[in-house]
């Protein structure tokens, strides 16, 4: 495997396992100001980012050894309506940014299991990131979601 491929691997691996903590924290904060809707799309996102954070583990599963990783994430937001826009910001992030690049790369070098993983992840963020700015709308009316 090429190193930047590895490299990208890595950090999404360490982006998408933070996301997966961050967005169980905000279901309980969603919980606890009353939007148990919310709190169950957060949960639902979060389990969806350990299936990344899994995938791009599993590309890795020939590479032996410590890595350290970096990865950007949002802290100390004090409402549900904050956390659904750090929500909507890091998906943003991935969309835009992050995953094209990696997988423009991993494409470049012939990863085909690492374009694979990093396709995946990025269609999916596209739905995070609509089912978030959905959900935000209705908090910043002081209403839930529901899904049927």
């Amino acid at each position: 495997m090429n190193a930047m491929t590895e490299a990208n691997l890595k950090s999404a691996f360490g982006g998408e396992s933070m996301a997966h903590m961050r967005y169980l924290h905000w279901a309980d904060l969603a919980e606890k100001e009353g939007f148990p809707g919310v709190a169950r799309l957060f949960r639902a996102v979060a389990r969806a980012e350990w299936i990344h954070a899994g995938n791009h583990f599993r590309v890795l599963k020939d590479r032996v050894g410590d890595a350290a990783v970096t990865a950007g994430g949002g802290f100390g937001y004090q409402s549900t309506s904050q956390a659904l826009q750090g929500g909507i910001d890091g998906e943003t992030f991935e969309i835009e940014q992050m995953y094209p690049v990696y997988k423009q790369v991993a494409e470049f070098q012939g990863e085909t299991a690492a374009v694979r993983s990093f396709h995946y992840a990025l269609e999916t963020e596209k739905v995070h990131k609509a089912l978030y700015e959905e959900a935000k709308a209705a908090v910043d009316q002081g209403k839930d979601i529901s899904f049927g």
